[in-house]
């Protein structure tokens, strides 16, 4: 099997693909996958499984698996193509929307499980009266990290695009903000 790393163009194009795969196996994404992805970014019409693999040069099966997985996570989607039977893909291009999709998907699968295992074991503490105060007090702060987290999440996903592109390039001014209306409450 040949290794996306082996892709003989120089080109930009090229390197964006392979940065995109090692900034993906750093955030915990398969390196496949991350490539996958960002060549369907990239490209300017859809490709099917065979192209993929061809221009990635890594194996069918592996190009399938990361396939599903972008299907999963919505930042890929099936499209047809006239004259074609096979399966034709295309990437989510708008990158806010990008970002909306990955923020939405790491909390299904990170935060929620987390937040629910915190659950349960400040729930079984309840039942243990040998367990030390400090314990349960560290449970519940996580807990209540987490809940803050989670609630703030909620917020900032359901803010539209361009606001939320606004309040990002807005910065540390927003502490300016917020100094200027705690001064008006003293």
């Amino acid at each position: 099997m040949t290794e996306a790393s082996e892709i003989s163009s120089g080109s930009a194009k090229s390197k964006f693909i392979l940065y995109w795969g090692d900034m993906g196996s750093q955030w915990g994404v398969n390196r496949s996958v991350a490539q996958v992805h960002a060549l369907l970014y990239l490209s300017e019409t859809p490709l099917n499984a065979e192209q993929i693999s061809d221009e990635l040069g890594i194996a069918r099966s592996n190009v399938s698996n990361s396939l599903k997985e972008l299907v999963g996570w919505r930042l890929i989607h099936r499209v047809p193509v006239a004259g074609d039977r096979r399966e034709h893909f295309e990437a989510e291009t708008d990158v806010w929307e990008m970002a909306l999709l990955i923020a939405k998907g790491r909390k299904e699968r990170e935060i929620d499980p987390a937040m629910r295992a915190i659950d349960v074991c400040i729930n079984q503490a309840a039942d243990e009266p040998n367990l030390h105060p400090v314990v349960l007090d560290r449970m519940r702060s996580m807990q209540d990290f987490l809940n803050t987290a989670d609630h703030w999440s909620a917020q900032m996903l359901r803010v539209p695009k361009t606001k939320l592109s606004m309040l990002m390039k807005m910065g540390d001014k927003i502490l300016s903000l917020l100094q200027v209306g705690s001064k008006k409450n003293e």
